[in-house]
């Protein structure tokens, strides 16, 4: 007897679509769904917009907008700060004045005014101004700190200019000059200034000063006169640390009326904000040696 399966060749492909399917189902059972990302507790908190909200690009052609003015690099972006530093260094540059009282009962007073701004250039003018005493009590009050006479008021015109330097040789040059009409006294000078950074938190600055006094006047018709011209020049290093707000200067004057040079050191210490001490031990042209110690606040409104 024999037996027939019932399956012919023809079967066969049927049977292989068949496993197929099954192995893909199997697999597709296997494999785990993935879960939807919890909502973020920021993206739940943000109210959908209301459509009665005021829009901010009504009446504003999108197409027209020139988007090019964000492509700014780096460099553009330092010109555009440096530009309104400019502009805002030049709205305060009007006349400025500032006065102090003296123990004497007079005031110290100081107008100065910014005239060229690309070497910051600035005259002005610093002046001693007395008043009248009103009581006898004021008038020997006065006299009483003035050595038994009256303060005198003066004053003194000067300009002064800090321009840059000349490459790598040093980094600035101030220049000022000033003339004090009531004591006869004239002076002109300049130094240049050279830093050297020495590690991150220290630098050394080098400056080399020169200066010529002038003392009486000209001779005018039917008035004689009589100058003396005073030259000196000043060597001065100081090397400053910065975490620890401590600056060390030396130096050393030389001038037409000293035959030697005249040594100084001194220091300073920042205590905290706006209070400093400082100390200096220098040679004097009497041999003699020159010792002081002071402490400064400073604060600006």
């Amino acid at each position: 007897m024999e037996f027939s399966t019932g399956f012919g060749w023809t079967r066969l492909p049927v049977l292989a679509a068949a496993f197929i399917l099954g192995s893909v189902l199997t697999v597709s059972a296997q494999i785990i769904p993935p879960t939807a990302a919890a909502p973020d507790d920021e993206a739940e908190a943000t109210e959908a917009p209301d459509v009665n909200d005021p829009d901010v690009l009504k009446g504003i052609d999108v197409d027209k907008l020139d988007w090019s003015q964000l492509a700014i690099d780096a460099g553009t972006l330092n010109d555009i700060i440096a530009a309104k530093k400019r502009a805002q260094a030049a709205a305060n540059d009007g006349l400025s004045w500032s006065s102090n009282a003296n123990a004497n009962g007079s005031s110290a007073v100081a107008v100065k005014q910014s005239v060229f701004t690309f070497w910051d250039t600035r005259i002005g003018a610093d002046m001693t101004v007395t008043s009248e005493p009103r009581t006898m009590s004021e008038l020997l009050a006065q006299k009483a700190v003035n050595g038994g006479s009256l303060p005198q008021s003066s004053g003194s015109a000067w300009a002064a200019a800090t321009a840059p330097g000349a490459g790598s040789i040093w980094d600035k040059t101030a220049v000022e000059a000033r003339v004090d009409p009531g004591a006869e006294q004239s002076k002109i000078g300049a130094s240049l200034t050279k830093s050297v950074p020495l590690s991150g938190d220290t630098s050394l600055t080098l400056q080399n000063g020169y200066s010529v006094n002038q003392q009486g006047t000209t001779a005018l018709p039917g008035v004689g006169g009589h100058i003396s011209r005073n030259y000196e020049t000043d060597q001065t290093a100081k090397v400053t640390l910065t975490d620890t707000g401590t600056s060390i200067t030396a130096g050393q004057t030389l001038s037409t009326t000293d035959d030697k040079w005249l040594r100084k050191l001194g220091a300073e210490q920042k205590l905290f904000d706006n209070v400093t001490v400082s100390g200096s031990v220098g040679e004097t042209s009497q041999g003699a040696i020159n010792k002081s110690l002071t402490a400064g606040f400073k604060k600006s409104w």
